[in-house]
């Protein structure tokens, strides 16, 4: 079996040792790779993994909308005209990035709650719509408008969903209980600041960052200071990873091994980092 993940950038993704990781523990002969793949190549990238027999694809930054031409939705991926996970056997789409935001706040309260969501692509509509699921009510930014608007337009068919300017995101002080980042600030190689005003943050809140890689971004590592209960992008990525991992070959992955190994994929991309 032969599986894999397309990006542009890729270098930093830990799913490689994550799947491969469960594929020998669930006795699966297989192999899952990592494909940096130029954006105007993704049409031929797609198909030419489908020639080659490829079973299934992960899909990430920046082609999570644009790969939906190429494939047949399901579930919330018909929901959110986004995909992470393609099926290529089938051509089938699916949005397993819902399900891995959903599981990361698996032990926090969500309904009734406000939350900040700051981004409106792939990773932005699902955890908008995870949390919509949850019960939060939720206020989206972004900083072009016209895409945050687009997406709340999409999103409020599901639940309580709004537009808020970016530019004026501080006046949200004290009004939300959840903030969640969707953006690649703070992603290896994209800019090290936070995705908000510093100001935003309060003690009592819950800060879900769906960045992993670092570990620690500087988001988490600020809201680590101020007492906020923060939830780990890695956790997103182990579980909408099992959700494929299940997609693709119908057996459910041992999910702590699945973190031990991702974990493990980046604390030696840190050691090695000039």
């Amino acid at each position: 079996m032969y599986l894999g993940v397309i990006g542009y950038p890729i270098k930093h993704s830990v799913s490689p040792a994550m799947h491969n990781a469960a594929l020998k523990r669930a006795g699966i002969e297989g192999i899952y790779l990592a494909f940096e793949v130029k954006p105007e190549m993704l049409e031929k990238a797609v198909a030419g993994a489908k020639a080659l027999g490829f079973t299934g694809l992960n899909v990430t930054i920046p082609f999570k909308e644009e790969v939906v031409k190429f494939v047949r939705l399901e579930g919330h991926a018909a929901k959110l005209k986004a995909v992470n996970t393609v099926d290529l056997r089938e051509m089938v789409g699916y949005n397993t990035d819902v399900y891995g935001a959903k599981a990361s706040f698996s032990d926090v309260d969500v309904d009734g709650k406000v939350a900040l969501v700051v981004g409106a692509g792939g990773a932005g509509k699902a955890t908008s719509l995870a949390l919509m699921e949850l019960g939060a009510t939720v206020i989206l930014t972004n900083r072009t408008e016209h895409r945050g608007l687009e997406a709340v337009e999409m999103l409020r068919k599901y639940g309580e969903c709004m537009f808020y300017p970016y530019t004026r995101v501080e006046e949200l002080k004290g009004k939300i209980d959840i903030l969640v980042n969707a953006t690649p600030i703070g992603m290896r190689g994209f800019e090290q600041k936070l995705p908000v005003p510093e100001d935003i943050l309060q003690p009592e809140m819950v800060v879900f960052d769906t960045v992993y890689n670092p570990l620690e971004t500087p988001l988490i590592k600020k809201a680590k200071k101020m007492g906020c209960k923060v939830i780990y992008g890695i956790e997103m990525l182990i579980h909408q990873g099992a959700k494929a991992f299940e997609i693709w070959t119908g057996a459910k992955p041992d999910v702590n091994l699945m973190r031990e190994a991702a974990l493990e994929a980046l604390k030696k991309q840190f050691i090695t980092q000039p």
